[in-house]
């Protein structure tokens, strides 16, 4: 386990490192996950081993600590991973980055370009949200308050997001779930889709082959996005089909253009 400081206040995002060649290949986890539990597997996998890999806890979640004083906007979230990630000595890093780290990656590749060699978003969200009271996940968290969530609402988030999911939501800080829903769900302007499209490294989105087609997929494509289904899977597509997800991230990571 490494860490390194990342706020003003001595706040360290920490990451489980393996060992293995440059450039650095970094995982990022979404909402309520940690990336050591649902990214191990796959850095383990014949198909991806052989490259220096990080797999980081974002701020609030995971290994990392949990300030009450960070806003988790998806901005703040990425520059503090950036923070991390310099410390490291990292640079023109491989992101593969599911769900929300995916946005996060997004906005760190259109800040800090240097960061970022290739980019593999899996099912990441692209567009803000309309909270939905009852709703599982960031559509839900946001739907409360922050002193309603803190009150007693996250024991229904808990409840709706089942043993699995809150095995690792209960490790992240009830402020830092409740502000990154938010902002999350609130998107950022221009909006994460907007920024990827307008991004020059090479790009590919991986989604649920049985959700169909993602939205805007033709203009993903006209701007060199690789949109590529992943069958026998749901959201968290590395551990449902890690098989596939291997190689289908092995293929986006050695893919031209």
């Amino acid at each position: 386990m490494r860490d390194a400081t990342v706020t003003p206040g001595g706040d360290r995002i920490r990451w489980v490192e393996v060992p293995g060649q440059e450039p650095a290949r970094v995982y990022v986890h979404g909402l309520g996950a940690t990336s050591p539990a649902y990214f191990a597997q796959a850095a383990a996998h014949p198909l991806l081993t052989g490259r220096r890999s990080l797999l980081v806890d974002l701020l609030g979640h995971g290994i990392s600590d949990r300030p009450t004083d960070f806003d988790y906007r998806l901005a703040s979230h990425a520059d503090a991973l950036v923070s991390a990630l310099t410390d490291a000595g990292v640079t023109g890093a491989e992101l593969v980055a599911h769900s929300m780290g995916g946005s996060v990656a997004v906005v760190l590749a259109a800040r800090h370009p240097r960061l970022v060699s290739r980019l593999v978003l899996v099912d990441a969200n692209l567009d803000p949200l309309t909270p939905v009271p009852g709703a599982p996940g960031s559509s839900g968290i946001a739907a409360l308050s922050e002193p309603e969530f803190l009150a007693g609402g996250w024991q229904r988030i808990r409840d709706l997001a089942g043993p699995h999911w809150w095995s690792t939501m209960r490790l992240a800080g009830l402020e830092a779930l409740h502000r990154s829903a938010v902002h999350l769900t609130r998107g950022t302007t221009p909006t994460m889709r907007e920024l990827l499209l307008e991004l020059s490294i090479p790009r590919t989105f991986l989604y649920p082959q049985a959700d169909g087609a993602p939205a805007g997929t033709e203009a993903l494509t006209e701007a060199g996005v690789r949109v590529v289904p992943v069958p026998d899977c749901g959201h968290n597509i590395m551990l449902d089909n890690p098989d596939a997800f291997a190689r289908e991230t092995a293929a986006a990571l050695s893919a031209d253009g």
